[in-house]
């Protein structure tokens, strides 16, 4: 984007604050405010062409006003700006968790799902099928009651907080093993039999703003109803690349995670193969990873729609409960 274009953006952000017309005087000094030194006449000379564009109106002497045009560039341009948010979050995360797989202390990174206590109840039994047949991140979960808070998530009255493991946790544990972990992809993984066949929609991590897994649980392209019953289905996961050499001990690491409750890694390939017909980098290793959010997308395919948070914050490991304690823990919340 030239200088222009991004002046142009600058002033159309200023006037989308603006109740009432405001003139080029007024813009200017904002624009100084914020450390763009433009006179008075180039905003001028801005604001006249983008009144020819449509993205202004001119109210004469008071000044101009932001057009629906104007407002729809400006959530343009924010959505372009924020691409690769969510692949800068993920690193985040993993840095933020200070999860001690020797010690089983510290932090994990959890997702959040907020629903009625009533609908919860209703689905129960297949959320617990979910985590029974490990198509869950590990087998621990907690539940939040109203007015409890995990990151910008809060229980609001008469709901329950179900919240479950990351699958960015992964990538945190095999970092404090000097296992780096490149996430590509979220997709549906298509299930027959209960053994994967491919990748039938992915989103890349890089490319996007929002979970992948949230996008494909709330469009209704899973499919663990099926997946619990029959073993053919849809569920969520997620493509991550290792280093080839870093493979065994990737293998070992996971196996001490599903002891402590935290296993997710569902499948490494070996050097440089494709896995299921993704193919990877030479020198790495292709996995796949079970998606942490995938118990509410029994919420959604049961016609409960619900407020699902990847990402929404960490989490002490010790708040979290092997999921047959979910039961319990509904009933004591009143």
């Amino acid at each position: 984007m030239d200088k222009t274009e991004q002046h142009i953006n600058d002033i159309l952000e200023i006037l989308q604050g603006q109740p009432d017309p405001i003139n080029s005087a007024d813009i200017a000094d904002m624009l100084k405010d914020e450390g763009d030194e433009i006179s008075d006449r180039t905003v001028r000379h801005y604001l006249k062409r983008m009144d020819r564009e449509g993205l202004t109106s001119n109210s004469g002497r008071r000044g101009r006003l932001i057009t629906p045009a104007g407002r729809a560039r400006v959530e343009n341009h924010v959505v372009l700006d924020k691409t690769g948010f969510l692949s800068a979050r993920i690193d985040q995360m993993t840095y933020a968790m200070t999860f001690d797989l020797d010690t089983c202390a510290g932090t994990v990174v959890v997702n959040t799902t907020l629903v009625t206590r009533t609908e919860f109840a209703q689905c129960l039994d297949n959320i617990e099928r979910v985590f029974k047949y490990g198509y869950a991140m590990g087998t621990l979960a907690a539940l939040m009651a109203p007015g409890e808070t995990c990151g910008q998530s809060t229980v609001p009255p008469d709901h329950v907080g179900l919240v479950t493991v990351c699958s960015v946790t992964l990538n945190g544990v095999l970092l404090k093993h000097g296992i780096p972990t490149h996430a590509r992809f979220g997709g549906i993984l298509e299930l027959i039999d209960g053994k994967p066949r491919g990748f039938s929609h992915i989103i890349q991590y890089d490319g996007t703003t929002v979970d992948p897994l949230e996008v494909f649980i709330r469009s209704g392209m899973t499919n663990y109803i099926g997946a619990i019953t029959t073993g053919t289905g849809a569920i969520g996961a997620s493509f991550r690349e290792i280093p080839a050499d870093s493979r065994p001990k990737a293998l070992a690491l996971g196996r001490k995670l599903e002891q402590v409750g935290l296993g997710g890694i569902f499948e490494i390939a070996r050097r440089s193969r494709p896995l299921h017909g993704i193919p990877v980098s030479t020198g790495r290793a292709g996995m796949i990873v079970i998606g942490g959010l995938n118990p509410a997308s029994i919420f959604e395919e049961s016609g409960i729609r619900v407020r699902a948070s990847a990402l929404s914050g960490i989490m002490p490991y010790n708040r979290l409960q092997h999921y047959s304690q979910l039961r319990k823990a509904l009933a004591a919340i009143r």
